[in-house]
């Protein structure tokens, strides 16, 4: 595999300039990056969707910040080019600038990621955006359907569909934007919504559920159908690894119960004095 450059901020932009789009995946632990990273991809996200796909919780809020550092550290040492951007899980910004600072300085400092990922657009989130900016890390913002609140938002529902929604997504975007966001990711919001915006918007827009933008982001174990159950309906799926998984598991669950694994190919041999002497100290044991 040819050495790819590390992707950067400028890179990103000169990519928004050309029109080029931008590929993102998620990632959660050191397979999953290494596999984004011979794929060639531009940018990782160590997304709080681990808390249900990595983790197994029901929910996005329940990832703690250490949780989320040891996923990042993972990802980050299975990466060498792809830009690497990791989520501030829920209760690491809410209290104060300070808070969210603090606990960007982390994964910049402990996990090594590149950017921070900030959700939501409103006065709050926009004075985070500011601070943790103003502390020397980059943050990506997210607007749209936002998991992490997405009580308040009526549910894991599409945003952007009547009048207020639509300019509540337009105004978060161009918030974030002004609070120094490097890039924003819009989640589920019509196509039309984008592109009325997107020409306001100086940095790059990676969609997901939101049309083309200038890149997409899905989640790896979606595009892959590992994920089990429904997904959501901007989804599309690649490949079929967990159907293949289970069928691997089935098959060597099957010779392990009919003695055909382990063969012969797959067992060490021992010389006749080791196995002497394994005999020797078998028969003298206990006695």
């Amino acid at each position: 595999m040819t050495e790819l450059p590390k992707t950067t901020l400028i890179r990103l932009a000169e990519m928004k300039t050309r029109r080029e789009p931008i590929v993102m995946v998620t990632a959660y632990d050191y397979p999953d990056a290494r596999a984004a990273e011979r794929a060639g991809v531009d940018m990782v996200l160590i997304g709080d969707s681990g808390a249900q796909v990595a983790l197994g919780y029901d929910s996005t809020v329940r990832v703690s910040i250490d949780e989320m550092l040891m996923l990042a550290s993972a990802v980050k040492r299975g990466t060498e080019s792809a830009f690497i951007v990791c989520d501030l899980p829920f209760g690491s910004t809410e209290a104060s600038d300070e808070q969210a600072v603090e606990s960007a300085v982390r994964f910049v400092r402990e996990a090594g990621v590149d950017a921070v990922k900030l959700e939501g657009g409103n006065a709050a989130k926009a004075s985070r955006i500011r601070a943790i900016v103003a502390a020397g890390i980059p943050v990506v913002g997210h607007v749209g359907l936002t998991p992490q609140t997405a009580t308040a938002l009526g549910g894991l529902r599409a945003q952007g569909r009547t009048e207020e929604s639509a300019r509540r997504v337009v105004s978060e975007a161009l918030a974030v934007q002004e609070a120094g966001a490097c890039a924003i990711v819009i989640e589920a919001v019509p196509t039309e919504i984008v592109d009325a915006v997107l020409p306001r918007l100086r940095v790059p827009v990676i969609g997901i559920g939101a049309g083309p933008a200038d890149g997409q982001v899905l989640v790896l174990h979606d595009l892959l159908g590992i994920t089990e159950g429904r997904t959501a309906s901007f989804v599309r799926r690649y490949a079929s690894l967990g159907e293949a998984a289970t069928a691997g598991i089935e098959a060597y669950a099957a010779e392990v119960r009919s003695g055909a694994f382990p063969a012969a190919e797959h067992q060490y041999r021992a010389g006749e004095e080791a196995v002497r002497a394994a005999r020797e100290a078998a028969g003298s044991a206990g006695a």
